[in-house]
């Protein structure tokens, strides 16, 4: 079988049909099980190795129960948008690029804040030293 894409994503062919769904946004490790026991279908299985129908199956159970991509990604930035406006405290986090979900922040916030370096040593220079 050739390339297979499902929800506009190309799912890699070398990998098993269990870890090849969660390359899908809003399609986890447990969300790929639960698809494939309902569509019957061996997770064991290459994404090479799927027949037409296999993938039919698949694509048809995650369009009716399942919200991926683009629909997931805009109502994500939307409850976003909707805790910014009403000012919320993770609204708040939010508009400051700070974490939103209770993690410290004297230390360890470097993946929200990027890789900040307030404080670099004493800041007093050397008398030797050119400036």
């Amino acid at each position: 079988m050739a390339l297979v894409r499902i929800a506009g994503v190309t799912l890699p062919q070398q990998k098993r049909i269990e870890a090849a769904l969660p390359y899908i946004f809003g399609v986890g490790w447990s969300g790929s099980k639960r698809i494939l026991a309902a569509t019957k279908i061996d997770p064991g299985k290459r994404t090479s190795e799927l027949s037409e129908s296999e993938v039919a199956k698949i694509r048809e159970f995650i369009e009716k129960n399942y919200m991926v991509e683009g629909a997931l990604k805009q109502q994500i930035a939307g409850n976003i948008k909707i805790k910014k406006e009403i000012g919320s405290y993770q609204g708040i986090r939010h508009m400051r690029g700070l974490p939103v979900r209770g993690q410290r922040t004297k230390t360890n916030s470097r993946t929200r804040r990027g890789n900040v370096r307030k404080t670099a040593g004493s800041g007093r220079k050397n008398a030797n030293e050119k400036t």
